[in-house]
């Protein structure tokens, strides 16, 4: 099984990921290092190196890995980075970034998912990363700034106090727009209002929890 396993592993970077353009060597390395079949449901551990988006409980779904591996990229974390992650979810994008070097602050607003990331992260000696059981959108207020911010749901547009959360220089990765062609983005902050968009790729997403599209504005 574990022969399978590194080979699933092998392909998912080598024909899937790089070949979406993710050359990063940093970046690679971290989806060859980090688990991914570790934070995957149980159920669906043997879909843990497939393209898709795989399930996860409270309506809430893993990247396929090579948008994971393209917002990584993006990204450009390099060691000591603070990094806010908005939205848990299984706890694996947090892991890539602490391998990256960061120091990872992330907000999920599912106790079960933020246990379960927790748990996952202390039990493979991940100790870079704070999970913190809150909302984003509410009652969570940083303190500071962040060079890095990753917000993994979805948002009609990018959640003003988002933005505010990113310091000069710093970057922020986000899912906008409306489903079935969300695109994800990655933005830049170059002064006070002043920011620099690269879009990356289309997917489609879950809504953050607290941004779902009001009634009047659902097509």
């Amino acid at each position: 099984m574990s022969i399978n396993l590194e080979q699933a592993r092998y392909n998912m970077v080598e024909q899937q990921v790089r070949t979406w353009d993710v050359l990063d060597p940093a970046v690679l390395d971290a989806l060859r290092e980090v688990p991914r079949e570790d934070f995957v449901p149980g159920r669906y551990r043997r879909l843990a190196f497939s393209d898709l988006r795989i399930p996860l409980p409270q309506g809430q779904v893993m990247m396929k890995p090579i948008e994971e591996g393209r917002m990584l990229q993006s990204l450009q974390v390099v060691p000591g980075n603070r990094v806010l992650e908005i939205g848990t979810g299984s706890g694996f994008i947090a892991a890539c970034l602490a391998y990256l070097g960061a120091e990872v602050t992330s907000v999920e607003i599912h106790s079960e998912l933020a246990d379960r990331a927790r748990n996952q992260l202390e039990r493979l000696g991940i100790d870079r990363v704070e999970v913190i059981c809150a909302d984003a959108l509410d009652d969570y207020v940083p303190e500071g700034t962040f060079d890095v911010l990753v917000m993994t749901s979805s948002a009609a547009r990018i959640p003003e106090r988002f933005l505010q959360w990113v310091g000069t220089g710093g970057r922020l990765f986000a899912v906008r727009g409306h489903s079935p062609a969300m695109e994800a983005v990655c933005l830049t902050r170059l002064a006070e209002g002043h920011w620099h968009t690269e879009s990356l790729f289309e997917t489609d997403l879950p809504r953050l929890v607290g941004a779902e599209d009001s009634p009047q504005f659902e097509f």
